[in-house]
């Protein structure tokens, strides 16, 4: 409560300054968001669903100082949680310095330069959930135990377009930053930064063609014993910093059309991976640093095509969505997912995904997911 509080205090704050007049050096602020509704049916037998849920809400202020400054803060607000008290959570709070096309500076925390998908809302993204790659090796539910941030972290970050056609239009663009490593709304715990970055060209309007890199770690301060077991009672391992490298690298395509949809990415990841995710820094899985059996390594693709049926209305889509957590066929899970979507005005968009689950270390190995979803923009 005392979070969202004081987030609100900040927005009032912001929005006070934005419409005082004599304020000249702000300009353009903009009160936006969205919300997504949606009902859920999965019959796997250890995870069975049948449920209307509120996914999320989002609030953002944006606008404009001193001519050159683009600046953003964003809250995010669950519905059907486990956990109520990460919510509401800011997601997006930065500046960015944007008066040279070939340099732009933002520092705050923002999404992480890495892949395509992970700068997408999730309304744009197009499915029911990011891909499985995106989602595990980009910091949303990250395979190393970061708890859920949103593909974000806190940091600095350089990137800009260049390397003109004849028409004036940008052909490579190129992002790199500096970040904790930890995930949102948290300190730096082993002082060592993750360096994220990529590339990418257009060589043709619509289409990019790029390459990311990733290298730096996740650390945590707590217990662990050489049994992999956690054991609080062994002060010799107490309060100390335990420290996972991870490198990881992606390479990512796309190709927007008339109104199509082409876009696939592989990811690969090295390093190991904590074996409880943090859920909350009060709880035992803070402090919990033993290892997961995964191993250090791990990789995904997936594919995707959006297809119009009513031009800038109404497209079907399929996705094929394949992840390895431990880098080998034994555990793969592989999503192969068929959907509709409905433009109903400019604002409001009904989607529809069936997704067939193939997941070999599943009891199920074979089950099914039906999923709705309303969404809406102010």
């Amino acid at each position: 409560m005392r979070k969202f509080l004081r987030t609100t205090l900040l927005l009032l704050v912001i929005c006070s300054m934005a419409n005082a007049q004599s304020k000249k050096w702000i300009e353009n602020v903009k009160l936006t968001g969205y919300g997504i509704a949606r009902y859920t049916y999965n019959d796997r037998s250890d995870a069975k669903s049948n449920t209307f849920e509120l996914r999320m809400a989002r609030f953002s202020l944006d606008g404009r100082a001193f001519n050159d400054f683009y600046w953003k803060a964003q809250i995010q607000f669950n519905g059907n949680t486990s956990t109520l008290g990460s919510s509401p959570k800011v997601v997006d709070l930065f500046v960015e310095w944007q008066k040279y096309e070939y340099l732009k500076i933002k520092f705050g925390q923002f999404k992480n330069p890495f892949t395509f998908e992970n700068p997408m809302n999730p309304i744009d993204q197009g499915f029911r959930s990011y891909a499985q790659n995106v989602s595990k090796l980009a910091a949303f539910s990250d395979r190393a135990g970061t708890h859920s941030s949103n593909g974000r972290d806190i940091g600095l970050q350089l990137q800009g377009d260049f390397l003109k056609n004849s028409n004036g239009r940008n052909l490579m663009h190129y992002q790199i930053g500096v970040f904790n490593g930890q995930g949102i709304n948290v300190s730096d715990v082993d002082q060592q930064k993750n360096i994220i970055g990529g590339m990418w060209v257009m060589p043709v309007k619509g289409m990019r063609i790029g390459a990311f890199g990733w290298t730096g770690s996740y650390a945590r301060k707590g217990f662990w014993n050489d049994g992999e077991q956690p054991n609080p009672d062994n002060g010799t391992n107490k309060a100390k910093v335990r420290k996972l490298q991870q490198r990881r690298y992606a390479f990512s395509a796309e190709y927007l059309v008339d109104d199509w949809t082409f876009r696939s990415e592989y990811i690969h990841s090295t390093g190991k991976a904590f074996s409880k995710a943090l859920v909350n820094t009060d709880d035992e899985s803070a402090s919990d640093c033993n290892i997961s059996s995964n191993g250090d390594k791990a990789q995904g693709v997936y594919a995707l095509v959006i297809a119009p049926i009513i031009k800038n209305k109404l497209h079907a889509k399929a996705r094929y969505d394949m992840y390895e957590p431990d880098g080998r066929v034994d555990k793969m899970c592989t999503n192969y997912d068929l959907g509709l979507d409905y433009m109903w005005g400019k604002n409001i968009k009904i989607s529809g995904t069936y997704t067939f689950v193939h997941n070999r270390a599943a009891a199920d190995k074979s089950s099914n997911i039906v999923d709705v979803e309303v969404s809406y923009r102010f």
